[in-house]
């Protein structure tokens, strides 16, 4: 009889279906950190791009996987939603994400549904100081860009790929883009720090991964590229026609000083020859 009226319960009152838990495997979270951290919080607000915490309830899974895997593809096709993020990044798409398939993207999804549920996120983004920054910063940030302070991590000074309006010299290098307006490109302290803490691009990705900035050091570059976006115009930087004319000069130098060197290279063969003959 009990188990008549139990059967009974329970087709008046099914049950519904619960999602299983998703496991969220190291690989995945490795990824996230590697690819998307940069640039995306999980509950720590926006950086360049939005916000995820949430995100699935703000559109459907089948809307989110399709985006991740082809966010130009959803913009360009008119979607409403796509172009308004890409109105909310002033412009600024989404790139395509090394390796992504829908199965990853449905992985990272996972990812994000079980950290947005949690009271705070590991991804809440990296908690850069708020303090005002100072002249010393400024300076610190400037000596760390440059080279004359090595990084903690033993990372490579910026210097070497990239270049600002106040870089002295012949200027830095142009592998890296020009990083003189950076601070404001990204908007100010808060992107420009997660950027600098897990740099996402296929470069320094390799570099930075095991050779991390100290949080000091990041607040201290920070400084110097907020110094060098808010004194852009007073300064001039380097002419690449300067640059092509000093290097002409310098090789027409060595060449003078080789030819100064080896002036009496012939005098070694030709008088002994002469005096036999």
């Amino acid at each position: 009889m009990l188990r008549a009226v139990s059967i009974l319960f329970l087709l008046a009152f099914p049950v519904p279906a619960v999602r299983p838990a998703q496991t969220v495997s190291e690989e995945t979270t490795v990824y996230y950190e590697r690819n998307c951290q940069s640039c995306h919080t999980i509950g720590g607000g926006r950086l360049a791009g939005p916000d995820l915490k949430g995100v699935s309830e703000r559109r459907d899974r089948d809307w989110l996987l399709r985006f991740v895997v082809d966010p130009k593809g959803m913009i360009d096709g008119g979607d409403a939603y796509a172009q308004q993020l890409l109105a909310d990044a002033r412009g600024v798409y989404m790139p395509a994400v090394p390796g992504m398939s829908k199965e990853l993207a449905g992985k990272l999804l996972d990812l994000i549904e079980a950290e947005s549920k949690l009271e705070k996120s590991r991804f809440a983004g990296t908690q850069v100081s708020e303090r005002p920054l100072t002249p010393r910063d400024i300076e610190r940030g400037r000596d760390l860009f440059v080279g004359r302070v090595a990084l903690t991590g033993g990372a490579p000074a910026c210097l070497a790929c990239h270049t600002t309006s106040s870089a002295a010299g012949l200027g830095g290098g142009r592998l890296g883009p020009d990083l003189t307006d950076v601070y404001a490109r990204l908007e100010g302290r808060k992107a420009l720090g997660a950027w600098l803490s897990s740099p996402p691009s296929p470069t320094m990705q390799p570099i930075f991964r095991e050779q991390r900035l100290e949080g000091e050091e990041v607040l201290a570059l920070i400084a110097y590229l907020k110094d060098e976006a808010e004194h852009a115009r007073e300064r001039e930087g380097v002419s690449p026609v300067l640059f092509l004319v000093s290097s002409a000069g310098f090789c027409a130098l060595v060449l003078i000083a080789f030819d100064f060197a080896w002036r009496n290279r012939y005098r070694a063969v030709r008088r002994p020859l002469l005096h036999r003959g």
